[in-house]
């Protein structure tokens, strides 16, 4: 069963590998990290902790721990710039991963987290026109569209908003 963790400087090998092995999927859904993020991963990695040390974002990794090849990461869900009892969600899947109920799962874990155990009662997302699966999983998992067209990378996109309030 896959586990949510909080990101860790051990995660680093396991996450190169999760986005190099996805970086085709991904770039078809969600605007591509570029070459310069592989080449700087390790300063890259070191950086998101110490955002996360510092507490203005929260990241998480889905780890298979019975993976044959030891821990896999399957997935990232990360909280970014929190304030004011907000963040922005945001959230990748690796593509073996996909249309097996992890991303919705995780993203309710993920709300749920957000109202427990970092205090937040607003969470707002993003997602392309395009993006059907990340849109549906949004809409599963509460968020509601805001009504706000956005540009993502050049795609047009649309916001979405959740409340937190009484999550267990």
């Amino acid at each position: 069963m896959p586990e949510l963790q909080r990101l860790r400087a051990d995660h680093a090998p396991a996450l190169l590998a999760f986005e190099q092995e996805n970086r085709a999927f991904f770039a078809a859904s969600v605007p591509d990290r570029g070459d310069d993020y592989f080449t700087h991963f390790e300063a890259r990695h070191a950086a998101l902790l110490a955002e996360q040390a510092a507490g203005t974002c929260h990241f998480h990794v889905l780890v298979d721990t019975d993976s044959d090849a030891g821990d896999e990461i399957l997935g990232r869900f990360n909280l970014v710039d929190v304030a004011d009892g907000s963040a922005d969600l945001g959230f990748r899947i690796a593509e073996k991963a996909t249309h097996q109920g992890l991303a919705t799962a995780t993203v309710r874990q993920i709300c749920t987290l957000a109202a427990t155990e970092y205090g937040l009662t607003t969470l707002r997302a993003a997602a392309a026109l395009d993006n059907t699966a990340s849109r549906a999983v949004l809409t599963r998992t509460g968020f509601v569209p805001t009504g706000e067209e956005i540009l993502l990378n050049d795609r047009p996109g649309l916001g979405y908003v959740r409340s937190t309030a009484g999550e267990a």
